[in-house]
């Protein structure tokens, strides 16, 4: 029998795809929303993320933590029209998007940091140091044997 991996980050995004196919069927489809590609991995001392936000500002890109919960909120804004401008084709994704992705237990997340270059946000999340073993000594009261005190003839 195989041991499996629990990545409860798999099992968030399953989710959010189930609950968007259902949106989809109530409301008719799906409005010009897109979301980011997102890749999480496990370091020695944290868990990493890292989405694609190429395109992006900063400054439109908001990250929250509640109840072990880390959202990623943006929006990609279209680019000005130029006039005298026709497109054949748009197939760039823009306006407004929201990730949220469950943390594993043991990690810091008053203690998360979060980068922007070249399109990538990285968002890096310390894991709780391990408790190593520690060893206790067993001391042993030393008791004193006391043989009675006989004559032998």
């Amino acid at each position: 029998m195989a041991i499996i991996r629990w990545d409860p980050f798999r099992e968030m995004t399953q989710v959010q795809n189930q609950f968007n196919r259902l949106v989809d069927q109530v409301w008719g489809g799906r409005q010009e929303s897109w979301l980011p590609a997102v890749d999480v991995f496990d370091k020695k001392d944290a868990v990493v993320l890292k989405a694609e936000l190429a395109g992006m500002d900063p400054d439109d890109i908001e990250i929250e933590v509640e109840d072990n919960v880390l959202t990623i909120k943006g929006e990609r804004k279209f680019e000005e029209k130029v006039e005298d401008e026709r497109y054949y084709r748009v197939e760039r994704r823009f306006g407004s998007f929201q990730r949220a992705l469950a943390l594993p237990q043991g990690v810091k997340a008053d203690e998360i940091q979060a980068g922007y270059e070249d399109g990538i946000l990285t968002v890096t999340v310390p894991k709780v140091e391990e408790e190593k073993p520690k060893r206790i000594e067993v001391k042993a009261k030393k008791t004193v044997e006391t043989t009675a005190a006989g004559s032998e003839d």
